[in-house]
């Protein structure tokens, strides 16, 4: 590892910057996102960054217990040691930190043994725009407006709030996706949302052979499809679901489409407006992507949920 130099207040940390990442799946995390940060972030707020960075440096050999992510991060790091030809995971590190408050988050990185060798510390400035020269998928922040200019920039992103680890009861890596503005574009949404109920079926048994167009999460979904690929469609060690709150007829749009994508998913299940949080406390999710906050903070009560801020659900009204 060598330290790179400061960029716009940024330290870089990692191998050289000319190895290309290829067709490695690379999930960008924030500190809060993989460890439970709450003790020092609650000093932030009450007394200031020196106050938080004085804090840090007092106790960065104090191990930070497990975030509400560092599961889901240990067994996407897990898929790297199962054969040889598996498309390549890595895990970046992408923090509001600064390197001298950070010390701690990669003194904690060590002490679980995870394999995450690069990372941006940026001193508070936005982090997003590192996701690309790190060749990033996906992001995961426990800050909602680092997850939505990382969206806007064309990135795969999510809000995870910070807590406690959940326990983790299988070792096969389970995601869950709703469809409409998170996998799929939120066309079909914005006729449900402006038009009615009757008008979006209507809409969708008319365009069932149509395709709908790619959310922000279709090449995540696309990646973890590549990884699936290198096992036996029965021994693969990640099983991924759709739960939407569409119902028939508006199925078998998202079911055509997906297959006109090539891509496979191993669960779909059509609610029809249930509440999504039993059904993914029976998946096992150990992460699920949904565009509407109070979907996420239903799933939340199960499992670990992330809210993707996209499509006309998280628009701002006009003044």
């Amino acid at each position: 590892m060598f330290l790179g130099a400061r960029c716009s207040g940024a330290m870089i940390a990692g191998m050289n910057p000319s190895q290309h990442t290829g067709e490695r799946f690379v999930v960008a995390i924030s500190s809060r996102a993989l460890f439970d940060l709450d003790a020092a972030h609650q000093v932030f707020e009450r007394e200031g960054q020196d106050a938080y960075t004085r804090y840090q440096i007092e106790h960065e050999n104090v191990i930070l217990a497990p975030g509400i992510a560092f599961p889901l991060v240990r067994k996407l790091l897990a898929l790297n040691q199962l054969q040889a030809d598996t498309p390549q995971v890595e895990v970046i590190l992408l923090s509001r930190n600064s390197g001298n408050s950070g010390l701690r988050i990669f003194n904690s990185i060590e002490h679980y043994g995870l394999e995450i060798a690069r990372a941006a510390f940026t001193s508070g400035a936005p982090p997003h725009s590192y996701i690309e020269p790190f060749g990033g998928s996906l992001f995961l922040s426990a800050h909602p407006e680092d997850v939505r200019q990382a969206l806007e920039a064309g990135y795969a992103a999510a809000s995870i709030l910070p807590a406690k680890a959940p326990e983790c009861s299988q070792s096969e890596l389970r995601i869950a996706f709703d469809g409409d503005a998170v996998l799929f574009g939120d066309e079909a949404e914005r006729v449900s949302v402006e038009q009615g109920l009757d008008a979006f079926h209507h809409s969708e048994r008319t365009q069932a052979e149509q395709p709908l167009s790619g959310g922000p999460f279709r090449q995540v979904l696309l990646a973890l499809h590549r990884i699936q690929q290198a096992f036996p469609a029965n021994a693969a060690p990640i099983r991924t679901a759709l739960v939407t709150a569409r119902s028939a007829p508006a199925h078998k749009r998202v079911i055509l489409t997906l297959r006109h994508w090539g891509v496979r998913l191993d669960e779909a299940l059509f609610l029809g407006g249930r509440d999504k949080g039993p059904f993914l406390a029976a998946f096992g999710a150990d992460i699920f992507f949904d565009d509407q906050r109070k979907n996420v903070d239903s799933a939340s009560q199960h499992v670990p949920s992330a809210h993707v801020p996209h499509g006309i659900a998280n628009r701002k009204p006009a003044p």
